[in-house]
């Protein structure tokens, strides 16, 4: 098999794949407001089991029928005044239980860098997503908590040189029991701590239970041609168990297949392309974790611990909060099992995998570039030096190919139409000569999973979010505005092609075909991100330099055509 062979069937895998994902996206639109209604009576209220009076009693058991979705914990709106925080990457409007708006700050919503920040949070119907969190009287489900900001400040920054930003809540509700709850907010860092602590300074022990939500409509998704990243990323809920390990649900997969279960040490999150938002509770604690749909709106919910707080005791609860991009270095300083899965790399372990090693290194690479598009050229060096071992061999195996191509000739005259002795005698020919007539085949072969993880890589990748490369390149992750660079690929492609020893047996039809292989692949890289094209572009361009050199290095005469024996 030679390369012009190769690049056949490559061509063939990558239209399947974009014919696949094209169903995939019309066949996993997000489901509209017509999802079923939720019953307003809270889940679990009154169902939790008797502890003593210094017991954490545990998540909260599901008091719905299997099946079915939770119901909503919702505090009353407009209940609290909104308080107003902003720290050098974040601008949040949030009561005490709500985080209402939150501005990623460093993350202009367009290329312009004067355009508004990325809005994750936010309350307008059609992009609506919220965080909330608060406490629910098991013996009185009617009461919840109802946080106002202690001393009654409304504004909170982060002043010059300081490193983190308290900002303090508190809920007084019945019988003497007080829950203060402390914000914390850390500079550069899209991790919130969120501290609560609950006094009982009454006379009765009081049971009550911490709940913890993420709720949203779908996102409308931006489509930019047929290769648009956004399209394609995954949209939905996500959540980890040490038990069943990483899971996500997409939006229209919510309530055809529910989940509800009892989880330590886990976390959960809502998902989209380039950011999410996520709540990871305190480790040693468990929760019950669920699934649900709400007037049109998706959420997953964390119901528990429930806690029995004698007279004069205290207990807490902490947990963490995300609110911001994906960042692969952050997230995984919060060393929190899984996750770094958030950033969805791949549905496929192994290409989630190959595309985290492959960022790993791009990153390295950036540190010594400053640039991620040089950064991309640098990780094709790499990559190329570590394949030249089989490159060389499959430029050999290409040269002794052409220098047999007159014998190879004589053989299909001499056996016309009769194919199968015409392929028993070439691989005679080949077994005499020691050839290997798929040798060119693994270096190509070896590149499809590494091409392939790239795409997902650069396309999930925040960091290369409206990265520039040089001139004309403003954006690595959108398609090159001029075609600059699919046209130079289809230049080296060409030239690849006159270099490349036509396959024996080859008819000539199939010839022409493969003559419009390069005119296939320009078409299908305008639309790629422009980073991707750069990674192939290159790869190419060495690949012809290496090709050409040896193509010179182990040319020989051309074999003479003279008897050939079968």
């Amino acid at each position: 098999m030679n390369q012009t062979r190769v690049f056949l069937i490559f061509a063939w895998l990558m239209v399947a794949t974009l014919l696949w994902m094209e169903w995939g996206k019309e066949h996993a639109a997000p489901p509209t407001s017509t999802a079923p209604t939720e019953s307003a009576v809270p889940a679990a209220a009154g169902n939790v089991p008797p502890a003593s009076a210094d017991a954490m009693v545990g998540p909260i058991p599901s008091a719905t029928p299997s099946g079915s979705a939770p119901a909503a914990t919702v505090a009353p709106a407009g209940a609290a005044p909104t308080v107003t925080v902003t720290t050098d990457v974040l601008k949040i409007s949030m009561d005490g239980g709500t985080l209402k708006v939150a501005d990623l700050l460093k993350y202009p919503s367009t290329a312009d860098e004067k355009s508004a920040p990325v809005r994750l949070l936010d309350q307008s119907p059609n992009s609506y997503f919220e965080v909330r969190s608060g406490w629910i009287d098991q013996r009185n489900p009617s009461q919840r908590s109802v946080f106002v900001p202690e001393g009654g400040r409304t504004d909170f920054a982060m002043a010059q040189g300081s490193r983190t930003l308290d900002v303090p809540f508190v809920w007084h509700g019945p019988n003497g029991v007080t829950v203060r709850r402390v914000y914390t907010f850390t500079r550069g860092l899209y991790s919130v701590k969120v501290r609560d602590e609950v006094t009982n300074a009454g006379s009765a022990p009081w049971q009550g239970y911490v709940y913890r939500e993420l709720e949203r409509v779908p996102r409308a998704l931006v489509r930019k041609g047929p290769t648009s990243a956004e399209q394609y990323s995954f949209q939905g809920a996500a959540w980890y168990s040490d038990q069943d390990k990483y899971e996500k649900r997409k939006y229209d997969d919510f309530a055809d297949d529910p989940m509800s279960k009892e989880i330590t040490g886990g976390w959960l999150a809502m998902l989209q392309h380039h950011y999410f938002a996520a709540w990871i509770p305190q480790r040693d604690q468990a929760a019950r974790y669920e699934l649900a749909v709400r007037n049109g709106r998706y959420a997953i919910d964390a119901k528990g611990p429930a806690f029995n707080v004698a007279p004069g005791e205290t207990r807490t609860s902490e947990a963490r909060l995300w609110v911001g991009p994906k960042l692969v270095n952050q997230i995984t300083a919060q060393q929190v099992p899984s996750l770094e899965r958030a950033v969805d790399f791949s549905s496929y372990a192994l290409m989630a995998t190959l595309a985290g090693w492959l960022f790993w290194v791009l990153e390295k690479l950036h540190g010594i570039f400053g640039n991620w598009g040089w950064a991309i050229i640098g990780l094709v060096v790499l990559i190329k030096l570590l394949m030249y071992p089989l490159s060389a061999a499959q430029y050999k195996s290409m040269a002794k190919m052409r220098k047999f191509q007159p014998r190879i000739a004589q053989l299909k005259e001499r056996y016309g139409d009769d194919k199968q002795k015409f392929q028993m005698a070439m691989m005679e020919l080949y077994k005499k000569e020691k050839i290997n007539p798929v040798g060119g085949c693994l270096p190509i072969l070896l590149q499809m999973p590494v091409f392939l993880a790239l795409y997902w890589m650069l396309s999930e990748s925040v960091e290369l979010r409206h990265a520039p490369w040089i001139g004309w390149i403003q954006d690595l992750t959108a398609r090159d505005p001029y075609f600059i660079l699919p046209l130079i690929n289809l230049a080296v492609m060409f030239a690849t092609q006159k270099l490349t020893p036509v396959a024996p047996g080859m008819d000539p039809m199939q010839q022409k075909m493969m003559q419009w292989m390069p005119v296939v692949f320009g078409v299908m890289f305008a639309f790629f991100p422009a980073g991707l094209v750069l990674y192939w572009c290159t790869n190419g361009a060495l690949g012809l330099l290496q090709q050409w050199w040896n193509t010179k290095r182990y040319s020989d005469p051309p074999a003479k055509a003279g008897t050939v024996s079968t």
